[in-house]
């Protein structure tokens, strides 16, 4: 169990999650907590005891060397950090870890222990999934939730995937039945580009996150690292006349059907976002 000689004391606050393995295509959602703990310079919480959740022989320690020589071991774990955003009215908890190989209902019961403690009253998971998407198009980011009212207010709807489920979606369930606000955003990954990283997702996922909390998030290098992505993804494909087909094929199913993104309403919204990124640069 996490124990703490004395939880902080927050501002309404949000926590936002993301696990490597089988809820993280390309490590694109786990990439988007380590873009917020960077960009927000989120200081270190608690961390779930591994010995508890991981099979070593699966997810093993890590050894490395620094510059000087001196060697450490890492071991696999679910570590939480705090964020106090500038400006911001409402702290953020950001949960990053890995998809545990054992004990998930005690893991999910820590967590939401923890955030009780905190006194979060909104839970955003965050999930990627390989999909028949073209790389060249802009990432889609769906967004389910149980709750009525984020589905109205937020444009969410109820989720209605039926079949194996990942540590997301436990965490989920958990929330809705401990009555704890929470909604799951996911991006879609290409699946022939699967290997990580893949920028562009985690661009993808930091934007909608923007969205939900109406608040500017620098973005950093990720740009330019999804543009570079993406153009190295181009080359590959050149490389190879049935990719360059099969994308071509992919581009036309999603222009025919993605039509609606190209609206005046979704121009609206990234102009929305690009006047409170440049409020929040101005300040």
């Amino acid at each position: 169990m996490i124990e703490l000689d004395e939880f902080p004391t927050l501002v309404d606050p949000v926590l936002v999650a993301a696990f490597e393995g089988w809820n993280d295509a390309g490590d694109s959602a786990s990439g988007a907590i380590a873009h917020l703990r960077e960009v927000w310079d989120a200081q270190p919480l608690a961390d779930l005891d591994s010995e508890e959740y991981y099979d070593y022989q699966v997810n093993r320690p890590h050894i490395s060397v620094d510059s000087t020589g001196v060697r450490s071991l890492t071991w696999p774990a679910t570590r939480i950090y705090i964020a106090r955003v500038p400006l911001y009215p409402r702290d953020i908890v950001l949960v990053q870890g890995i998809e545990p190989n054992m004990k998930w209902q005690q893991f999910v019961r820590e967590i939401l222990g923890l955030a009780t403690e905190l006194e979060v009253s909104l839970v955003i998971t965050l999930g990627a999934l390989l999909s028949d998407i073209p790389h060249t198009r802009p990432v889609p980011v769906t967004g389910t939730t149980a709750d009525a009212e984020l589905q109205a207010s937020l444009g969410l709807e109820p989720s209605t995937y039926e079949g194996p489920t990942g540590i997301v979606g436990v965490l989920q369930d958990a929330c809705t039945r401990f009555g704890l606000t929470s909604l799951s955003l996911w991006a879609a990954v290409p699946h022939y580009v699967a290997q990580p990283p893949c920028p562009k997702a985690t661009l993808a996922l930091v934007r909608r996150i923007e969205d939900i909390l109406d608040m500017p998030v620098p973005l950093g290098d990720l740009v330019d690292e999804a543009r570079a992505w993406e153009t190295g993804v181009d080359e590959l494909a050149a490389e190879d006349e049935e990719v360059a087909e099969y994308v071509k094929q992919l581009e036309e199913v999603r222009d025919a059907t993605d039509l609606p993104e190209a609206s005046g309403e979704a121009i609206a919204r990234e102009f929305e976002r690009y006047l409170r990124r440049r409020g929040a640069d101005d300040r």
